[in-house]
């Protein structure tokens, strides 16, 4: 089993002063840290029924698709404002300084059906719960949400209480 934090480079001071970006392109580039994610990941749903994978733009597409993959579902992209061609059902949500949007696909789940949400990075929870909501909104039903890293220290955690939850690689401080 690989250190997986061992393939993640950090980058001061982007995207502003004072941030540590946590990169993850140091990860996806190598074959086999990937695959092992990514397996890691779908590993701990294995024996829960799920219907759809949702996945976060953008680079939770690059987990959601494969984990979908494993774990033989279908998988719904939850996406920025004016990507989705189709009926969508659309939320606000708060950011530390203003607002943003997701929309889902009114179709892309139906009601009753069990969804697992994937996402490379769990910070403050506020993209998460959005996501949740949405996925509520449409009628499903949350069976858990996995995510490669988590920055405990910002407790998003704590935005998402009532949910199952798992996260590969978690940094306790900044």
């Amino acid at each position: 089993m690989k250190d997986l934090k061992s393939y993640i480079r950090d980058v001061p001071d982007f995207p502003k002063p004072g941030i540590v970006f946590k990169d993850i392109s140091t990860l996806i580039k190598e074959q086999e840290a990937f695959r092992e994610a990514c397996h890691r990941m779908a590993d701990k749903f294995q024996n829960t029924k799920i219907d759809k994978v949702v996945s976060i733009e953008a680079r939770g597409f690059l987990f959601g698709a494969p984990i979908a993959y494993l774990l033989g579902t279908g998988i719904v992209p939850v996406r920025k404002p004016k990507k989705l061609p189709a009926e969508k059902e659309v939320i606000e949500y708060d950011l530390e300084y203003g607002t943003d949007t997701l929309e889902i696909h009114k179709d892309g789940i139906e009601s009753g059906e069990r969804v697992l949400i994937v996402d490379d990075l769990l910070a403050t929870g506020g993209t998460a719960l959005a996501t949740c909501q949405l996925v509520e909104k449409v009628g499903g039903k949350i069976v858990g949400l996995t995510f490669l890293i988590e920055l405990e220290f910002l407790k998003g955690r704590e935005k998402l209480k009532g949910y199952e939850m798992t996260s590969l690689i978690i940094y306790d401080k900044e």
